[in-house]
């Protein structure tokens, strides 16, 4: 048998000390007000609210910050609890009334999209029906924050606080140049032999120059006749032996009609990363397809 509570001894409501944790653990009402996307004086009055009906202070002001009182502190692990509870009731509810079906939408650039996850989706597709893939293609990291993507694919780490990361690995970039290039500019087989050879740029900067001579090449601008900011059409124009290009090995590699330039260059190397908005990780659909791409995607 439960044991019996006297209900009417609970002297404040979950929303005032939830206002109460929130602020303890941001330093501040402004941030404790952002976090919780409401404003800062109704925030504030919940706090006020919660040390008049227990009847205790909470908080002393500390320049622009807060800092807990010795009862505050002693509050503060009891509300955790009742945090924590809190997380698992509205967890255990999306579980039950979260079906996996619905759309999940991808961000990935345009070589992940075409290449790296068609046969990863439909996998997916197979192993769960119930769920409906939208892929969006961009080069440009999309805003998850703004729900551009559920999920994204990306180079870098990002910075967002309000977003997950879980790095899947490490690939690395590697020049390629088809064949018949290869033979015309001479069998290259040190950096400073492609001097005077032709390669496409990805975008008006000079990140990739940049990056080529950090390797020891000694481009300039003039051995950059082509530029496009796609990766498909940069691909083509090396498999029709425009130019030399540079991509993830693990693409590069598998494409028979090119060739690595330079094989024992050193690869230029980024990671992957698999993100997503932290709220949506309560979702038991998105949850499916995050762990489901970072297992397919993962490099050992």
């Amino acid at each position: 048998m439960h044991k019996c509570m006297d209900w009417r001894s609970v002297k404040f409501d979950w929303n005032k000390a939830r206002a109460f944790l929130v602020t303890a653990e941001e330093g501040s009402l402004s941030a404790a007000a952002r976090a919780l996307g409401m404003a800062q004086p109704t925030l504030g009055r919940q706090v006020d609210g919660l040390e008049q009906e227990l009847g205790v202070v909470l908080f002393e002001r500390v320049g622009r910050g807060l800092t807990l009182t010795p009862s505050g502190m002693e509050l503060l692990e009891h509300v955790r609890d009742m945090g924590d509870a809190a997380s698992r009731v509205s967890m255990a509810a999306l579980g039950q009334s979260q079906a996996l079906e619905g759309t999940i939408c991808i961000s990935a650039s345009e070589t992940y999209a075409a290449v790296l996850l068609p046969p990863i989706i439909a996998k997916l597709r197979r192993l769960e029906p119930g769920i409906e893939i939208e892929i969006v293609v961009s080069n440009h990291a999309s805003d998850l924050r703004r729900r551009e993507a559920d999920i994204a694919i990306r180079n870098f780490r990002p910075t967002e606080p309000d977003l997950i990361a879980k790095k899947i690995g490490d690939a690395g970039a590697v020049l390629y140049a088809s064949p018949d290039y290869i033979e015309r500019i001479g069998f290259p087989s040190e950096p400073s032999d492609l001097g005077h050879a032709d390669f496409i740029a990805l975008d008006h900067g000079s990140m990739l120059l940049k990056g080529l001579n950090a390797l020891g090449l000694g481009l300039t601008e003039a051995n950059f006749p082509i530029m496009t900011e796609s990766y498909l059409v940069m691909w083509e124009l090396v498999r029709q032996g425009a130019a030399i290009g540079i991509l993830d090995s693990y693409i590069g590699d598998a494409d028979p009609l090119v060739r690595r330039v330079l094989p024992d260059l050193e690869p230029i190397a980024f990671p992957i990363w698999l993100v997503a908005h932290r709220e949506l990780s309560t979702s038991r659909r998105i949850r499916r397809v995050y762990d489901f791409l970072a297992q397919e995607l993962r490099r050992d």
